[in-house]
């Protein structure tokens, strides 16, 4: 019997050692008993251990289903896929099966509050859940994850709309997608132009086409489209609830490299009708941007999760693996790239919880202001602060970790030799499914993007100060030196790159700022780690070891301003003219 909780040692080490009371109390409203709040159930914890021993019971539930019955059916999965005939998806016999056992063990209202019938579980514990469902078949993770739908719900519905939608979203009997990307408009969101209009009635309606949706089969989704006249921005767009019926047509679905099991699809509204959800033009601008951001933090997830089964797969492998009187294993340039592997994974894995930490503090700060307007003002400098950092992290997760995840699935398929190119093993299956995460929900380019900002403003540097003060770092001593070194290299390169005053000499720089950011934030926090545990000391100084090196060449090229692929590289791409 294979638990993928209790059998993830980094992962039990983090709920042991984690503070997330400051989250618990935001959840459960300061475990005060309010009559007046329909979230105060019989089930609700009593205080913050009951809280934690929930949290714990319920990824024990997840990790067991993974473990013991999603994994076991990945394979087939993958042969099988998702069929599309006669204008209908069929999921793959494992993927019905695997949403059956999770509806049955109540795990389809994971974030959403217990009086629509939900688990009330913050951020950091459906990261560990999709991680788990990632791990298992990663893509299976791409209906599981989709709750952020009826999260979206929550956050920016009416009430009636919360009503109707939300307890069947935690009963599993509706799933969900979000209908964004059009074939002229992929990662440009803005250039959406599916029409959004109101009838004589009053009813709003949808026409047009949505390409590359996951889970395009949901019962509901969410859509984004042109609701102003002469618009061309994304200041004319809204985002709307749709829930199936006859006058939107599933056209057809992608025939893919990987996540065989999750159906992309086509889908064409014919004057389908829709709610509005929230308020008009807010549609890409507010609405689907926090969506988008809790998709990141799945992805995220999801990536660490295929790398953590594509790590077991490489380590089980070579410890096996008999050659020249030996087993692989103990030779060094196949122990330091499991060694390598095992580090970064750790590293991902911090940086994910510290990036949900972050998300659920910034959300709970939200609601607690909305609930208790009172508080409103005084909650405001602390809200916004929250939101910067959750505009900085949650990009830099995606784009550390999905990179990353890639990386640790090629290497391990690599550890493999010959027979990892097969069918044989499963290495092949996560090296395909690994590829789309640092495409989908905004390329690993997009992610540097909107990250630059908070480096460029200085928001890194005030995050690394309050580490340094809330936490004892220097009494690891020379290890703190090496994080101190490359923290001041980083603000020497961004102050270059500032100095510069061009617009697109900060583009070119962007990727090296970025790297060099997202490294140095995993330093810091595996060095907080290791305050608690003296393996995880060994595991901040092998990844630093490596991280000081890439650090210093992304300096090097920076300081060196050398523009030369500026200046000649239309020279070289269009030697064809």
């Amino acid at each position: 019997m294979t638990n993928f909780y209790r059998d993830n040692k980094d992962m039990l080490f983090h709920m042991k050692n984690m503070d997330i009371k400051r989250i618990i109390d935001l959840k459960e409203n300061d475990f005060k008993k309010n009559p007046n709040d329909k979230n105060n159930t019989p089930e609700a914890p009593q205080d913050y251990a009951d809280a934690l021993d929930n949290y714990d019971r319920v990824l024990e539930i997840v990790g067991d289903i993974c473990g013991n019955y999603i994994a076991p059916r990945a394979p087939q999965v993958d042969l099988e896929g998702a069929t599309f005939k006669d204008g209908k998806v069929t999921y793959a016999k494992g993927t019905a099966e695997a949403i059956e056992r999770l509806k049955k063990a109540d795990l389809f209202g994971f974030t959403i509050p217990r009086e629509y019938g939900g688990l009330n579980m913050p951020k950091i514990v459906y990261s560990m859940a999709i991680e788990m469902v990632s791990r298992a078949d990663a893509s299976l993770m791409n209906i599981f994850g989709l709750q952020d739908i009826a999260d979206t719900i929550f956050k920016f519905g009416s009430e009636e709309q919360k009503e109707n939608y939300l307890p069947r979203f935690c009963t599993g009997e509706v799933m969900g997608s979000m209908a964004l990307t059009e074939p002229d408009a992929g990662s440009d969101l803005q250039a959406a132009m599916l029409k959004a209009y109101q009838d004589d009635a009053g009813q709003w309606r949808l026409n047009g086409v949505k390409r590359f949706i996951t889970n395009g089969l949901a019962e509901i989704s969410l859509v984004m489209a042109r609701s102003e006249d002469g618009s061309t921005d994304g200041r004319g767009i809204s985002l709307f609830v749709y829930e199936r019926e006859a006058n939107m047509m599933i056209r057809r679905i992608e025939h893919k490299l990987g996540i065989h099991g999750s159906p992309t699809c086509e889908l064409q509204f014919n004057h389908a009708p829709a709610e509005l959800l929230g308020r008009r033009k807010f549609g890409l601008i507010k609405y689907t941007m926090s969506l988008m951001n809790g998709a990141r933090l799945g992805i995220a997830a999801q990536s660490l999760g295929i790398a953590e089964a594509a790590y077991a797969e490489a380590d089980n492998y070579a410890r096996k693996r008999i050659q020249f009187k030996s087993v692989i294993f103990k030779f060094a340039p196949v122990y330091e790239m499991l060694t390598d592997m095992r580090v970064t994974l750790e590293g991902m894995r911090t940086l994910l919880y510290e990036t949900s930490r972050i998300v659920d503090i910034k959300e709970g700060l939200e609601e607690k202001g909305e609930k208790h307007p009172e508080l409103a003002q005084d909650l405001k400098t602390e809200t916004s602060r929250y939101t910067k950092l959750a505009g900085l992290y949650t990009p830099i997760a995606k784009y550390f970790n999905t990179e990353w995840g890639n990386k640790i699935c090629y290497d391990a398929l690599q550890i493999h030799g010959g027979v990892g190119y097969t069918t044989e093993f499963n290495i092949e299956r996560h090296c395909r499914d690994v590829r789309i995460t640092n495409i989908y929900e905004g390329t690993t380019q997009l992610q540097v993007v909107a990250a630059i900002g908070g480096i460029t403003s200085g928001l890194i540097f005030e995050r690394l100060n309050e580490y340094e003060s809330m936490h004892q770092i220097d009494s690891l001593e020379k290890t703190f030196q090496q994080i101190k070194e490359m923290r001041n290299t980083l603000e020497l390169a961004v102050a270059i790159v500032k100095k510069a005053d061009s617009a697109e000499v900060l583009d070119f720089q962007a990727g090296r700022l970025v790297n060099m950011t997202s490294d140095i934030i995993v330093s810091y926090l595996l060095c907080i780690d290791a305050l608690k545990s003296d393996r995880k000391k060994k595991v901040a100084e092998i990844f630093i070891s490596k991280a000081i090196t890439r650090v210093k060449a992304n300096f090097e090229f920076i300081e060196r301003k050398d523009y030369t692929i500026i200046e000649n590289h239309k020279n070289i791409l269009n030697e064809h003219d």
